[in-house]
């Protein structure tokens, strides 16, 4: 029967959460989870991947289990294997040829920075000069929007069919600011139907540019259509990066046995 699952992780010990040969990744951690329980291989199918060092608040993946597994307490002895910075969140039944991956409508990244040194936010938030000018770098973001050909944004060497996306929100959220008023943090938060290698932190890394005044908010539209990752700015810090919200059709997922 398949499932869903829900989990979240902190990758910073991760080399992605793809598995790979001989790396640790979240998807080999979960799989060996499984099948210390299982007693046999479990494989999970992924609702996409995260480079090394980015985060996940809400990723979602389907395995195929047996009909005869208990799955009340399913969630609670895994939590009891995986590593501390994986933690399994819910296990719900869906039809039998849902899909993790293509059956995704939406992915919401969200990419948080500071201007201060605080030893909390250690590899969850990236430190950035003062200084950035939200105001122009939310005018600029506001010409992400829409379905359009992101390959300016998309790492060189990837093997997808197309690149175009449809983003349907793209901004600044100021979270906090100092006494004077300094915005000292604040979220990019970004919604797509589908996004490629490396997007979301190109696209931070130019806005970056824009920020501080090395590029205007009309060069967003040029390097859009110019089709060359060289035009873009540099790809921001794995660090601050999270995947936060993934949506999919309610028509998928079956009613929870209460038995």
């Amino acid at each position: 029967m398949r499932y869903f699952i829900s989990f979240s992780y902190c990758g910073s010990n991760y080399q992605g959460s793809q598995s790979q040969p001989n790396a640790t990744t979240v998807q080999g951690e979960l799989e060996r989870a499984f099948a210390l329980i299982l007693r046999q291989p479990a494989p999970i199918v992924m609702a996409g991947r995260t480079d090394a060092g980015v985060h996940a608040e809400q990723m979602w993946a389907h395995i195929d289990l047996p009909e005869t597994l208990r799955i009340d307490n399913l969630v609670f002895r895994l939590n009891g294997i995986l590593p501390a910075d994986i933690a399994l969140r819910c296990i719900v039944p869906v039809c039998d040829n849902a899909h993790a991956r293509f059956d995704a409508l939406s992915r919401t990244y969200e990419y948080r920075i500071t201007t201060l040194k605080d030893p909390f936010h250690m590899g969850t938030r990236t430190r950035v000069r003062k200084g950035l000018d939200f105001h122009k770098m939310n005018q600029a973001a506001n010409s992400l929007i829409g379905k359009q050909d992101f390959q300016s944004f998309s790492r060189t060497k990837t093997d997808v069919k197309t690149f175009f996306c449809t983003i349907t929100q793209a901004y600044w959220r100021i979270d906090k600011t100092d006494i004077d008023g300094n915005v000292t943090e604040a979220t990019f938060v970004i919604t797509a139907n589908r996004f490629l290698r490396n997007m979301v932190r190109a696209i931070v890394g130019t806005l970056f540019d824009i920020g501080y005044g090395k590029r205007t908010v009309e060069d967003i539209k040029s390097i859009i259509q110019v089709h060359d990752r060289c035009a873009a700015g540099d790809s921001a810090p794995a660090s601050g990066l999270f995947l936060t919200h993934i949506t999919y059709p309610s028509s998928i997922f079956l009613p929870i046995s209460t038995k």
